[in-house]
């Protein structure tokens, strides 16, 4: 078979460290669930994935789908692993699949966002171990306070625990991107958020250098929002990435 080249159309960076692979599966959350695995590419973490759990894997690329297939024939004979050819988004309504299941994965920069924010409103996933960029995986670890503390954290902080297990140069990847690169994982304990939760965030951090109140009274208002400011002891001059998980959703409770 030819050589695979990566298709930048399909973002694609071949995770190729076998420290940073390790570490991955080192940090998987000990249980029972299935593995989802979104872009496999060549297979370097499959061959580790399917050691020690049921694999379903979602690759969109057909060129790698054959490679994929031919190279772990075995472990698909056993039902070890099945690989679904096609894009995961067009296959993802509701939940991904009917049994409980951990993600991952080395995700594609592209989709990585979105991919993630299904996962969390997916009620079969337990868990989302991915590798994503550096900046994207910051913004669902940050604290309150913190420069990049946004929308994405307050939603994975509502559903459970985050943190950045090991951050990944440029050089751990074939061909290597031109940004760090991240693995992070979040334990969820609940579902994502509520939609019109979520749209208040958007809301709140649209101009994040603006104050609190001055966003939210674009939508709200402004008497509401004082009286819960008042209420929950928020200065008038707060800025969005300086309120508490817990607060965002008293605030969302009171001016609803």
């Amino acid at each position: 078979m030819e050589k695979i080249v990566a298709k930048k159309k399909f973002g694609q960076n071949f995770l190729k460290d076998e420290t940073v692979l390790q570490k991955i599966v080192e940090a998987m959350p000990n249980n029972d669930n299935k593995i989802i695995e979104i872009g496999p590419g060549l297979g370097d973490l499959t061959k580790y994935l399917v050691d020690v759990k049921s694999v379903e894997a979602f690759e969109v690329d057909t060129d790698l789908c054959k490679l994929l297939q031919s190279k772990f024939d075995k472990e698909i004979a056993t039902k070890q692993l099945h690989i679904n050819c096609g894009d995961v988004l067009d296959a993802w309504q509701g939940s991904l699949i009917e049994e409980s299941y951990d993600l991952v994965a080395n995700l594609p920069y592209y989709i990585a966002t979105n991919i993630i924010l299904k996962a969390l409103a997916d009620p079969k996933c337990k868990n989302i171990l991915v590798m994503v960029q550096l900046e994207v995986a910051e913004k669902f670890c940050a604290k309150e306070g913190e420069k990049v503390f946004g929308s994405l954290s307050i939603i994975t902080q509502s559903v459970g625990n985050a943190h950045i297990v090991v951050k990944v140069p440029p050089t751990a990847f074939e061909p290597p991107p031109k940004i760090d690169s991240a693995v992070f994982l979040i334990e969820k304990k609940t579902d994502r958020c509520d939609e019109n939760f979520e749209g208040m965030l958007r809301v709140a951090f649209k101009q994040p250098r603006k104050t609190l109140m001055k966003n939210l009274s674009v939508i709200y208002e402004k008497t509401i929002l004082q009286e819960a400011f008042s209420e929950l002891k928020l200065t008038p001059s707060i800025r969005p990435h300086q309120v508490s998980t817990v607060d965002y959703h008293q605030l969302y409770n009171k001016i609803i």
